[in-house]
């Protein structure tokens, strides 16, 4: 069984989010061991500087390199990745197993995005789409796409 890891800065503060994240976790565990590795944000203040914002993102990415397993293959969610529709996803996913890759990480930033080290680490940049979304919203949004791609893998009837 893959084990798919969703590392992203912050918890869910709204019971809905944490609803939705957890109806997903519930599907997903019938294909996939999933982690979610919520790390603690960053303070920054209200109008920071590019030293500022660079300096949060330099310490965010230590921790965030810090909980990738070696032998991931691993998703860098970022506006200026690549979009791709859902069936595709499902392909990625599922040839990962068939590449050897027993584990997947999805990596969410936080408002300020990923440092560019993480950006390297990944061998993949993946956009939901040039909109913004609260990183929080985006966890729902990559959950379903998730659990949508397994079951476009399996057949089944929840893509239709």
């Amino acid at each position: 069984m893959q084990t798919v890891t969703i590392i992203c800065e912050g918890k869910l503060k709204e019971k809905y989010l944490r609803d939705a994240c957890a109806e997903y976790a519930k599907r997903l565990s019938a294909y996939c061991k999933l982690n979610i590795v919520e790390l603690n944000p960053h303070r920054i203040s209200e109008s920071p500087s590019s030293a500022e914002i660079d300096a949060v993102l330099q310490a965010e990415s230590v921790e965030i390199l810090s909980k990738i397993p070696s032998n991931a293959k691993v998703y860098a969610m970022c506006i200026e990745g690549k979009q791709m529709p859902s069936e595709k996803l499902a392909e990625e996913i599922s040839s990962c197993a068939v590449r050897g890759y027993s584990n997947i990480v999805f990596v969410i930033g936080g408002s300020h995005g990923l440092s560019e080290s993480v950006k390297k680490r990944a061998d993949f940049r993946l956009s939901m789409s040039e909109m913004t979304f609260p990183h929080q919203l985006a966890r729902v949004m990559l959950l379903e796409q998730i659990y949508r791609a397994y079951q476009i893998s399996t057949g089944g009837k929840y893509h239709k």
